[in-house]
């Protein structure tokens, strides 16, 4: 077994820290609603969960995973989602069972956290606030505040940057493809939570240093001084 000494540790948010799958399919069912289109169950639209607020929307529009609606189209859903969901951003989001607590304890277990999402800041600082959470980040980064998001690698280092920890002394925490692949290029280790919107990709085959079925899994992986206790060689 190897180890891991980290100072900081960056969090994805959809699926990671936060259940958002009813907000979002509410919001993206008012929009299809006010374009005269058939409205989806939650279930669909949370398999469209991912990849970032302007790619739900396309799904929603074309029914196809990567399909690029009319672009007028495009802007006139977007202002309507946008619009209801910075309303309703919290109605029925609900935390993951375990999250504030484990927050709370590797808080005080002396780490710094970052909260790294390609969500819109609009969104993201509400809904971390509106769960009570938002208090355990030293830095929270959203997807509109950098001109690349995840899997690309810059959201990560900049987290690092302002968390005044080095690449080498971070860890992400996260729940999809997207996460891991980003952890990889920056080069540092990621946990993979069992749950959330990975959509049955093999978080372990795309570099994931272990894999935990809860987030409270996440800090019996930590021990005092902030040792990261891995089960295999850092890919």
């Amino acid at each position: 077994m190897t180890t891991f000494l980290a100072a900081g540790l960056l969090f994805d948010l959809d699926g990671t820290l936060v259940d958002t799958a009813a907000d979002l399919a509410c919001a993206a069912n008012h929009m299809l609603k006010t374009l005269g289109r058939p409205t989806e169950d939650e279930a669909t639209v949370a398999g469209w969960i991912g990849d970032g607020v302007p790619r739900l929307i396309k799904r929603a529009l074309t029914g196809e995973r990567f399909g690029e609606p009319d672009p007028a189209l495009f802007e006139e859903a977007q202002a309507l989602y946008g619009d209801y969901y910075e309303r309703h951003v919290a109605d029925r989001s609900r935390l993951y069972p375990g999250v504030a607590e484990t927050l709370a304890a590797l808080r005080a277990d002396g780490f710094r956290m970052a909260c790294v999402t390609n969500k819109a800041g609009r969104f993201t600082r509400p809904l971390l606030k509106a769960l009570g959470v938002a208090p355990y980040f030293d830095v929270i980064l959203s997807g509109d505040e950098l001109p690349r998001v995840k899997p690309d690698p810059l959201p990560l280092m900049v987290a690092c940057e302002r968390l005044g920890v080095a690449r080498d002394g971070a860890g992400l925490v996260g729940d999809s493809g997207n996460d891991m692949r980003a952890a990889k290029a920056a080069e540092m280790p990621a946990i993979a939570v069992g749950y959330g919107y990975h959509h049955g990709v093999d978080l372990a085959a795309l570099g994931a240093a272990a894999i935990t079925p809860t987030f409270a899994g996440v800090r019996n992986l930590f021990r005092f001084e902030g040792r990261f206790l891995l089960s295999k060689a850092m890919p």
